[in-house]
This record gives C-alpha cells, sequence and structure tokens, in this order.
C-alpha cells in the first residue's frame, strides 16, 4: 500500500468538501456544518484513491474512483480526478485495487475473548457482527467497543438464548416454562438492552408465542433456531426474522413434511437424554434432503417472502459437522487458538460428526443438499445472510467468514450477490442501512481494500491490503500486528488470557 502525506491547506480542503458534499446532503447531513465541524475538530482526513470502488448496491463497480474519509464517515465519494489538493491527509493509494464495504459476520459468538476474537475479525475484514448469544461478559465487550476502549468490530448482541425447560445448552441460557416466564425473559432482555432475542429449538408452543407478542409490544425483533413444535412458517408469521443453520429447511421443502413433522411432534422433549430429540430432527432432516418437492419448496419459499424471514445457512459449521471429527484438527489457524478451547473443540465434535464410511457419505450428501436448498432459496428470491457461527469448532472469526462467502458462491450466489449478503443485506436486516453496508457519504468509514477483483472470483475477499474501521487505518503492518498478538495471546498460559473463565467454551449450536 502506498502511503504518503500531502501538506496544502486543510481548511482548504474542508471547504471543498462542504461545496462538493451533495452526497452528504442526500444522506441528511449538512455539508457545510459537516466540514466546519470537522475543521474545528482537527479531524483526521483519509483519501483512498485510484480504487475500483464495489458500492454494495446494485449498482456497477466504479473504476478510478476515490473515497475521502473524514473521522469515522465517509465524507465524499466520486471520480479520482475530481478530489482537489488536500492536506494534511493521509492518502492510501487504491490503484489496481478494489474497495468494498467492511464485512458482517451475521452468526458469531465469543466476542468476549478481547485478546483473541475481536483482533481477527478486524484483521480479516470483518467490521460488525450479529453476536447470537448475550450474557454479561459480551454485554461488557461491546461497551468498551463503543467507548473506543476496545478495538474491535461494531456489535449487535443477542438476549441470553431463550429455550424451553428441556435444553441441549446450559447456563447462561435462560430456560422458560410458560408464557409468563417467557414474557419475563424478553423483558429481562429489553432491559439489559439486547439488540434482539434468540429463540431455541426446545421453546413450547405456549413460550414461543408468549415471547412473539411480548417482542411485539417492547418492539423488539427475535430470531434463532427452527422452534420444533412450530412450523417455519408458521414461526415467520410470529415474527421470527431469521432461520439458523438451515435446521428444518430440508424438512419444509420436502415431500414428506408432514410425515416428519407428524413424528416429531408425537416425540416428547426427554430431560434425562435430551440429545435425544435433536438427533431424531437431524436425522429427519437428513431423510427429508433426499426427497425434495419443487412445489413444495416453492410455497415455503414464497411463504418466506411474503413474511420477510430471512435464511442464514452458516456452512462454515455445517461443513465441519459433517466430516470426521479429525479432519481439521491440523488446520493452520488453530494457532490463533488456545489450547483450552482446542481441546473442548476436540471433545465436543465427536457428538456430531460421522464415524462409518456410510454415516460419512450420508453426511456428505446431506451438505451437498443444503448447498443446493440455499441456492433453490436464493433463485426464489429468499433474503440470505452469511454468518459462520464461529466459536463452534474449526469456525474461525474472520477466516471463517471468507469460507462463507465461498460456500454461498458454490450453493450459487454470484460473487455479488454472496458479497451482499454480508454488507448491504446485513445491514438492511439490521435497520443499519443509513449508516453501515454500503459504501456512500454519510456513511461509517468501515471499508476493504482487496488486492483482487471480488466480482471476478470471490476468493479475493482474502487478498486484503487495508482495514478501515469507524475510520482507523489497518494496514498491512497494523493487520499483521493484531495477528501476531492474537497469535501471542492464545500461546499464553490460561490464567494470563483475558476471559472468562466462567463461561463455557462453545458457540450455542
Amino acid at each position: 500500500m502506498g502511503l504518503v502525506r500531502v501538506e496544502a491547506n486543510r481548511r482548504d480542503f474542508l471547504r471543498w468538501l462542504a461545496t462538493a458534499g451533495a452526497g452528504l446532503a442526500a444522506a441528511g447531513i449538512a455539508p457545510a456544518v459537516f466540514a466546519r465541524e470537522a475543521a474545528a475538530a482537527g479531524t483526521d482526513v483519509v483519501v483512498v484513491t485510484g480504487a475500483t470502488v464495489v458500492d454494495g448496491t446494485d449498482g456497477p463497480a466504479r473504476p478510478n474512483s476515490a473515497v475521502v474519509l473524514v473521522g469515522d464517515r465517509i465524507a465524499w465519494v466520486g471520480p479520482a480526478a475530481e478530489v482537489p489538493r488536500w492536506g494534511p491527509a493521509r492518502v492510501i493509494d487504491g490503484r489496481g485495487r478494489w474497495l468494498v464495504p467492511g464485512l458482517w459476520d451475521m452468526h458469531a459468538h465469543g466476542i468476549e475473548m478481547e485478546e483473541l476474537w475481536p483482533p481477527l475479525f478486524l484483521a480479516n475484514g470483518v467490521t460488525g457482527i450479529r453476536e447470537m448469544q448475550g450474557y454479561a461478559e459480551n454485554r461488557a465487550t461491546r461497551d468498551k467497543i463503543v467507548r473506543g476502549e476496545l478495538l474491535g468490530p461494531r456489535v449487535v448482541l443477542a438476549s441470553a438464548i431463550i429455550d424451553g425447560p428441556v435444553s441441549l445448552l446450559g447456563p447462561p441460557i435462560t430456560q422458560v416454562a410458560n408464557a409468563q416466564e417467557a414474557r419475563a425473559a424478553v423483558r429481562a432482555a429489553a432491559a439489559q438492552g439486547a439488540d434482539f432475542v434468540k429463540v431455541y429449538f426446545y421453546l413450547p408452543r405456549e413460550c414461543f408465542t408468549a415471547i412473539a407478542d411480548e417482542c411485539d409490544r417492547l418492539g423488539l425483533t427475535f430470531a434463532g433456531h427452527w422452534p420444533y413444535r412450530m412450523g417455519q412458517l408458521e414461526a415467520a408469521r410470529y415474527g421470527q426474522r431469521s432461520f439458523e443453520h438451515s435446521f428444518g429447511l430440508p424438512i419444509a421443502t420436502s415431500s414428506r413434511r408432514d410425515e416428519f413433522l407428524a413424528r416429531l411432534d408425537a416425540k416428547p422433549f426427554d430431560p434425562k437424554a435430551p440429545r435425544d430429540f435433536f438427533n431424531l430432527a437431524r436425522e429427519l432432516d437428513r431423510q427429508a434432503a433426499q426427497a425434495y418437492d419443487p412445489k413444495t419448496a416453492e410455497r415455503h419459499f414464497a411463504g418466506l417472502n411474503a413474511l420477510g424471514s430471512r435464511l442464514t445457512p452458516t456452512f462454515a459449521v455445517n461443513r465441519v459437522i459433517s466430516k470426521p471429527a479429525d479432519t481439521f484438527a491440523h488446520d493452520p489457524r488453530l494457532k490463533y487458538v488456545s489450547q483450552d478451547i482446542r481441546d473442548y473443540w476436540a471433545d465436543r465434535l465427536t457428538l456430531f460428526t460421522p464415524v462409518t464410511p456410510d454415516q460419512v457419505a450420508q453426511q456428505e450428501d446431506y451438505f451437498q443438499a443444503q448447498l443446493r436448498l440455499t441456492g433453490e432459496a436464493y433463485r426464489n428470491g429468499v433474503g440470505l445472510l452469511g454468518g459462520t457461527d464461529c466459536q463452534n469448532p474449526y469456525v474461525f472469526p474472520g477466516f471463517s467468514l471468507h469460507d462463507e462467502l465461498d460456500y454461498l458462491v458454490e450453493a450459487g450466489l454470484t460473487p455479488k450477490r454472496a458479497l451482499q449478503t454480508v454488507t448491504r443485506d446485513a445491514a438492511a436486516f439490521l435497520g443499519r442501512s443509513a449508516s453501515v453496508g454500503t459504501i456512500g457519504p454519510g456513511k461509517a468509514a468501515d471499508l476493504v481494500l482487496l488486492d483482487a477483483d471480488p466480482l471476478a472470483d470471490i476468493r479475493a475477499i482474502r487478498r486484503i491490503d487495508t482495514v478501515v474501521t469507524a475510520g482507523r487505518v489497518l494496514d498491512r503492518a497494523a493487520r499483521a500486528r493484531l495477528l501476531a498478538d492474537a497469535e501471542a495471546a492464545a500461546n499464553r498460559p490460561p490464567s494470563a488470557k483475558a476471559r472468562s473463565v466462567r463461561l463455557p467454551v462453545r458457540g450455542c449450536c
């Protein structure tokens, strides 16, 4: 990356910005006021010049463009030839490179591991995450990031996971047995500052409908796993905004849908063997994938579209659990993961992964069916979100979102549409389109500068030159330091790590 500092009259540059800021005005920001405030505050100016801007919208890429950043916001976007002399400013040479919006991992866990996860996200261009399980530790981490005390991605944080009186999970989830307890759990989430409510597999119908009603009353949204006692479309009608991991999608699009749903409805949740129900549901889902019915699927996808519910396939984690347990044991990215987490991953993964040759073949077929189903959902207009479920075994912060984009393209999305699932579409889903997700005046200065064209090959998303997060520039050297520091933290003794010793080292899924 070429960096120079050009000394000129900074006030002249901001004066130009005040007169050239039609985009700022369109974003509801008075350009003259913005420039005046920036000058008074001595706010840093950064200019990315000469890059091809892939702005996250449906518009074409714009070669030889410039993006002017003032503080933590984008102030101007246009042809590189139209930017005047500036100074003092930091100039990033974008010639021969591509500039995309900062990425969002829409299903993540573990942000409270402050020496490990936040730097790994940012080094990989992930400037925002949807953290899918809330508790005191990660609420504290989110607040540190907001206050500027910790460098990390923007965090949209769930409530505690809300599940029924029988659950696959233990603390810190919230278990509810009736409508009164369910409503109280939603009120507690609102009081704790949750951005949305997370629902889980084993919620009784009475509890699920009470959660939906209380969320509506308090102005909260809710999302999460398919609740087994409800059909997906029924859950969507009650307001569930996203369904994670493709669980239940094969059943919902199968010619045997009613048969399999009846079998699940007839089986109780056994508190002495809670995993038995999950295992049955997963096996029926696998069998359903072999009985795909186009007409049933078309009706299901049309229903999701009409209700505005999204799918988050999380292929990154689904790929891991479709392979034998030792498949990823030598992944080079493990150097960024502490030994206690590695040990936990190796132990827990055996609960899910295939062992015999027949099981391996069945799970591979199941994974390929999930790819095909996601492609069908995309072609039928269903909204998709790119997420990884990082903190589950061998799913790595930042790195695995690049893998997820590969899988989305393999499923049938174009590279541009795959990229939009973690930029524009993620922002729209979160209600943050005015501030993030695309490159335009008034938007947050969250950007990733790439050495190759992601629209030609989505794998270019790994070829990162520079990351800008809330206006802070992380060049190659800064990104290398983030990775080196995370590696060093991962290799320190457990007692020396800045992470909770109370929480289980796992994701929710």
